[in-house]
């Protein structure tokens, strides 16, 4: 669960720091008053002995070798060491409660969220592939807390919780931690994984839990397409190809690689995007309306322009259309 707190280390040095005052604090009372102090071999207090008991007495041991016999040290030990020693158990013991209840308040979270989230969106995988699919998502209009990123990489899960996203630590092929990350609940599943063979396996393994999901894979290679619909994914995207095409037109057309681009990127520029038809729409021609039709979706099948199933507009369609890029807000 994404949420803004101090670094670990930084939390356990300051706390170091504190108890390391404090015993200096405690060193420099007794050391003051050292005659006031009686130890069983008779030498008198050293700094060392000082030290020594200062140790001893905060940290509640008490071995007896060492004690007040004035009344000024027994005052000392009254109202400078005994306050001293509570504090110092309090930063002792404040750690290790700060970190169950941490603990048990992050549970409480994660199974708070999970009772309450539906239709949020799944991706496996955020490197390069995976964070291009976030911003996407983010350009049109999904609110951050309804994206859970899964990465067993906790510098990648440290990026996604920095703008608000929620992350699962894991791997996307476990069964486990598929559940964490509520895939049963899940309106769609974006598999981005780095390798084609741990797609396939993130693909089934969320395709058994959410069977009504739509599924989104990457693969690099085209000959792995039929494993990963074989495994569950609607949608296959190839990587390798993809970029491959854009290589060959940029050989002869680049300024054709500069519009796909503009497509693609949702930062800025045109990008393509899919709404619901009006009423008034409705019986009309989608090449008459003022927005750039690419196709039309009847039930759930894609229509492009040129078949004769998208010559007229019916209730329900969806249009598959070119729109003004809105810049991503930034986290």
């Amino acid at each position: 669960m994404p949420e803004i707190r101090s670094s670990p280390v930084r939390s356990i040095l300051r706390r170091v720091a504190i108890a390391a005052l404090l015993l200096v604090a405690a060193v420099l009372a007794v050391y003051l008053d050292r005659a006031g102090y009686r130890d069983n071999n008779g030498d008198g207090m050293s700094l060392l002995d000082c030290v020594y008991y200062a140790t001893v007495s905060l940290s509640t041991t008490g071995y007896g070798d060492i004690v007040p016999v004035t009344a000024s040290a027994r005052l000392v030990n009254v109202l400078v060491i005994t306050p001293l020693r509570v504090l110092f158990l309090i930063v002792l013991v404040g750690t290790t409660l700060e970190v169950l209840t941490e603990r048990s308040r992050q549970a409480f979270r994660i199974q708070k969220w999970r009772t309450r989230v539906r239709d949020h969106v799944v991706v496996v995988g955020y490197g390069t592939k995976g964070r291009s699919a976030v911003n996407t998502m983010l350009a049109d209009g999904t609110a951050p807390e309804r994206i859970v990123v899964v990465d067993p990489e906790q510098d990648m899960l440290d990026a996604a919780s920095a703008i608000g996203l929620v992350t699962v630590h894991g791997s996307g092929t476990r069964n486990d931690v598929l559940r964490v990350a509520g895939v049963p609940r899940a309106k769609a599943v974006v598999v981005a994984a780095n390798r084609d063979d741990t797609a396939v396996l993130v693909t089934l393994t969320a395709r058994e839990l959410a069977p009504d999901a739509h599924i989104v894979a990457s693969v690099r290679e085209a000959e792995n397409v039929h494993l990963l619909r074989q495994s569950g994914a609607d949608s296959v995207v190839v990587s390798s190809e993809t970029a491959g095409r854009l290589l060959g037109m940029a050989t002869t057309a680049p300024s054709v690689v500069d519009m796909v681009e503009d497509l693609l990127t949702p930062e800025a520029g045109l990008a393509i995007a899919e709404r619901d038809v009006e009423p008034t729409e409705v019986g009309g021609s989608p090449r008459h309306l003022s927005d750039i039709v690419l196709g039309v979706v009847r039930d759930g099948t894609l229509y492009r322009m040129d078949a004769a199933e998208a010559d007229a507009i019916e209730a329900g369609d969806r249009l598959l259309y070119v729109r003004k890029a809105s810049p991503v807000a930034e986290g």
